[in-house]
């Protein structure tokens, strides 16, 4: 988009948020906690203004993250082997630990029987299940553990550790796919220190649950030996539980403003949860000086980040 659509993107999420906090900070503490915005009502502000088949890919986007569960990660990243389910091998983005263990061994080594797959995710997850509510950790407790596989995700997460653990319920087709990710630090750690007695695992928790008005059901956090035998904490989650986001390489401009306001919405409602409210208001006041000190971050921020690709393209030559 040129510059002026670009501006009025970003005018419209910190509009938005500004405005949201206002609203916040008049509205009591219980009404705050349970305002939220459904995938519905999303999907009404992006179709304000679309045409009719832009309208009907917003409706197969929500029908897709709806259907984004554990039933279709089984289906995409698992297979049958000797009646056994078994995670596929797809170096490098999803590597069983069965192949790991061979490539460290240097030696084709048995693939270890179900049984001893088995023992070693339920080791992985014990301290996991200690640590949830008692309802979850009896929902939790009707699954075993069957496979686990190292798997490559975003580029937040590029060095640090993390798993999926494919698990069977009692009855057919009754799977669960978890996603282990190793949690480090905040970045804000040195400034503002940390929580007495927390793991970074646990950070993460408390805070996506401090923030979102609906987590995980199965939100919660471990520690596992790394293997120098100091611990390494990890947040657990379900892999896909209703998962779904824009394809930002084919929206247009009315509808990204539209999300750029629900994401300024959204922002504002999890720092009135967590935060003051009030104060957060009162700095932002009633002009739009945060929205153009905004657009102005934008620019300058886009322009860095354009300058520091052309300088890795040039240290590459």
């Amino acid at each position: 988009f040129d510059s002026k659509v670009r501006r009025a993107i970003v005018k419209t999420a910190a509009e938005a948020y500004r405005e949201a906090m206002r609203e916040f900070a008049r509205m009591g503490t219980l009404d705050v906690w349970y305002a939220h915005m459904d995938a519905d009502e999303l999907y009404e502000r992006m179709a304000h203004k679309a045409s009719k088949s832009e309208r009907k890919e917003a409706e197969e986007l929500l029908d897709k993250a709806r259907s984004k569960n554990s039933a279709r990660a089984i289906k995409k990243l698992t297979e049958v082997v000797d009646g056994e389910l078994r995670i596929v091998n797809e170096p490098p983005l999803i590597v069983p630990l069965r192949e790991i263990v061979r490539q460290y061994s240097g030696m084709d080594v048995p693939d270890p029987d179900m049984h001893e797959r088995e023992r070693i995710t339920a080791r992985l997850l014990s301290h996991y299940r200690k640590n949830l509510p008692d309802d979850r950790r009896r929902l939790i407790e009707q699954y075993r553990g069957v496979d686990i596989a190292r798997k490559v995700v975003g580029v937040g997460s590029v060095g640090l550790q993390a798993w999926i653990v494919v698990m069977e319920g009692a009855a057919e087709k009754d799977h669960l796919v978890l996603q282990i990710k190793e949690a480090r630090d905040s970045v804000l750690a040195p400034f503002v220190g940390k929580n007495a007695g927390d793991t970074p695992g646990q950070r993460v928790v408390k805070g996506q649950k401090a923030m979102q008005i609906a987590s995980d059901v199965l939100l919660g956090w471990t520690e596992l030996p790394g293997k120098d035998g100091t611990p390494r904490s990890y947040y657990v989650r379900q892999l896909w539980d209703g998962k779904g986001s824009a394809d930002l390489d084919e929206i247009d401009e009315d509808a990204l403003e539209a999300l750029a306001g629900a994401c300024g919405w959204t922002l504002a409602h999890a720092h009135a949860r967590t935060g003051d409210r009030f104060a957060i208001a009162g700095y932002l006041g009633k002009g739009d000086g945060f929205d153009r000190a905004l657009v102005r971050f934008a620019q300058s921020y886009a322009d860095q980040n354009e300058r520091d690709y052309q300088a890795f393209l040039e240290s590459l030559c």
